[in-house]
């Protein structure tokens, strides 16, 4: 039987394990955020497809959400202090957008006569849009050291 003789350091460059903010809890975020990129890109897809003329700032709005979605799943996922400020500009964006166009449409229905991921600040989503970029940021804050 052959055995190691090298010893884990802790040296981040020759393990090649997830660390911080990519790994534990921080895995279970990644993926929420991927589901996430997944049905709003896919709703937007959908809507801009097949009824686009019926509310295009709404169906427009659905698909810029999917694009901050795909960055923030993307910028989470990977290691490195660069991703992490990709990530928080993205989740800062979001979380706008979720209390921009969640106000508007409470306030304005008529403005959003369909709904997008972010209208009633993510009610047909189980107000997750809403929840998300602040779980998301306070991640992000409390793994901001890590390189």
């Amino acid at each position: 039987m052959k055995t190691s003789n090298t010893a884990n350091t802790g040296d981040s460059s020759t393990d090649s394990t997830p660390h911080g903010r990519t790994s534990g809890a921080g895995r279970l975020l990644i993926t929420v955020y991927a589901v996430f990129a997944i049905s709003a890109t896919a709703r937007a897809g959908f809507q801009i497809a097949t009824a686009f003329a019926d509310a295009p700032v709404a169906y427009l709005l659905s698909a810029f959400a999917a694009v901050v979605y795909i960055v923030a799943t993307v910028a989470l996922a990977k290691p490195g202090a660069g991703w992490a400020k990709v990530a928080s500009a993205a989740i800062c964006v979001e979380l706008v957008g979720v209390l921009v166009v969640g106000a508007l449409s409470v306030f304005d229905p008529a403005a959003f006569p369909h709904a997008t991921v972010w209208s009633m600040f993510g009610k047909g989503y189980g107000y997750i849009p809403l929840l998300l970029p602040i779980i998301g940021l306070i991640w992000l804050y409390r793994h901001r050291d890590e390189k």
